[in-house]
């Protein structure tokens, strides 16, 4: 099949990195870190923009923050942040040179640097703005991500900042370093906004009111590389983990979010893998994914597909009808019902563009050990990519099969490693229940949603083609609305 225009942003000549989101004009503002993997690490990092008003259609506009030269201490800018003040458009970004260290220590410094502009594309920088972290209380190597709001009613700004304290166990000393300021150039730094000895750093540090409720919102840098996300009543804390506290899993990092009064959304990159294979690294920078979130009764957010994106993705496409592969299937119009009380079921759907969206409603027994989605599946679904909910451990899964190459010889079983996921994502599963999955399929990216509130992104990388087709295993599930959807205007993907 011809290929559509792609789903998730990626600039040309580049990778997206750290998403710096500003809504002004009617329009998201979505300043980046640009990542060109040149192999040159001091070659410098510049911010770029991307202008969309639905996330569906974007204008690349090119540079608009330069990093700065060999001896300076912006050789990289790194994230930050831009707000509106007085008619003026404040910038503040993190300035970082490993040429420059620290007298006293010999560690590169990282430092706030500040710019200012009239209509976001020219950016004047004020060096007299610059200041890095106080020795006595957070180590120079970590102060970066620079946030700034001002609270209703207060006549400060706060600054919240990624920065590790001096002491404490080496890698729990990540906090959320606060500074004050009533101008905008000179700030206090006080005592830390959130410090509750976990991780190493805090990335990306966010905060903002939705339904009632103030949310603090970080990217944990360690060995999880998750955005997490705590609740307050207020806009200082104190602040509390609600049981599950994520906004995606691995696949999705650096989430700051943004909004024009009435909805807000979550802008994070989904990284790619070393190699351009599934069982490689992950790398830094990828491809723009964005999920609108929403505040549930009990402060928990929730996140799910934009609505301008599905309905962008909305022509269901024709398919020849199902066709069981394995177990019990009795298939009508309306519905496909599988049952294999001892083993598993798989259902042939229909076959995949390589840019789509992906519904599936599904409803199972009590007892159902899994059940879910085949992406890019074999002809007889052996081997694909497998979107599992498994409701007897509360979870969501994004698996592969085989996990590995396997040997030339029967016993060299090597693809079959036993629970080496990599993606995860608790979810509430209860049986009897219609649950609604929706998968957004981007050449080597994806994004999954459960229910309109559990995201789940990554990549598939080693299959590039194949079918559709959903399983239940050790019970007894139905499935309705599965359907393969392409672009509504344009070819079919």
């Amino acid at each position: 099949m011809p290929s559509a225009a792609p789903i998730f942003f990626r600039p040309p000549g580049g990778w997206l990195g750290d998403v710096i989101p500003y809504f002004w004009d009617g329009q998201y503002w979505l300043f980046y870190l640009h990542e060109t993997r040149s192999g040159v690490y001091d070659a410098g990092t510049s911010w770029h923009l991307a202008c969309t008003r639905d996330f569906v259609d974007f204008e690349y506009r090119g540079e608009v923050l330069p990093h700065g030269g060999p001896e300076e201490q912006d050789l990289h800018a790194y994230t930050g942040c831009v707000l509106e003040h007085q008619g003026v458009h404040h910038l503040f970004y993190t300035g970082y040179n490993p040429a420059v260290r620290d007298p006293a220590t010999g560690v590169p410094l990282q430092a706030v640097m500040h710019a200012v502009s009239s209509d976001l594309l020219s950016w004047t920088k004020l060096p007299r703005d610059t200041f890095h972290a106080p020795a006595d209380r957070h180590d120079p190597a970590d102060w970066r991500d620079p946030f700034v709001f001002r609270a209703p009613g207060e006549s400060e700004f706060t600054m919240l900042l990624a920065a590790r304290t001096t002491t404490g166990p080496r890698r729990r000393r990540g906090c959320v370093a606060r500074a004050v300021s009533r101008d905008l150039s000179t700030w206090t730094v006080t005592e830390p906004f959130s410090a509750p000895s976990r991780f190493v750093t805090h990335e990306c540090p966010d905060v903002f009111e939705l339904g009632g409720r103030w949310y603090l919102m970080y990217s944990e840098f360690s060995e999880r590389f998750a955005t997490r996300y705590r609740v307050a009543k207020t806009p200082h804390g104190p602040w509390r983990a609600p049981a599950d506290d994520g906004i995606d899993a691995r696949g999705f990092y650096a989430a700051k979010t943004a909004g024009d009064g009435e909805r807000r959304f979550a802008f994070g990159w989904i990284p790619t893998r070393q190699g351009t294979r599934d069982a490689g690294d992950w790398e830094w920078a990828g491809d723009l994914a964005v999920h609108e979130i929403t505040a549930q009764g009990d402060g928990t957010l929730a996140a799910d597909l934009p609505e301008s994106v599905r309905a962008a993705w909305s022509r269901a496409l024709k398919t020849p009808g199902p066709r069981p592969v394995t177990g019990d299937w009795s298939v009508a119009a309306e519905a496909a019902v599988g049952a294999a009380p001892d083993g598993l079921a798989t259902l042939w759907v229909s076959d995949l563009p390589a840019r789509c969206r992906v519904t599936a409603t599904v409803s199972f027994t009590p007892g159902t050990r899994e059940c879910g989605m085949v992406l890019r599946g074999s002809d007889d679904l052996d081997a694909g990519y497998f979107l599992r909910l498994e409701p007897p451990r509360g979870r969501m899964v994004f698996d592969r099969w085989p996990r590995a190459e396997q040997g030339a010889h029967q016993w060299q079983i090597s693809g079959d490693v036993p629970h080496a996921l990599e993606l995860e994502r608790p979810a509430v599963l209860d049986a009897g229940v219609e649950h609604r999955l929706e998968v957004l399929i981007d050449d080597t990216a994806y994004t999954a949603y459960l229910d309109g509130r559990t995201a789940m992104s990554g990549r598939m990388y080693d299959r590039r083609a194949g079918g559709l087709g959903v399983f239940v295993g050790d019970g007894e599930a139905r499935f309705t609305n599965t359907v393969v959807h392409v672009r509504t205007e344009g070819d079919d993907g």
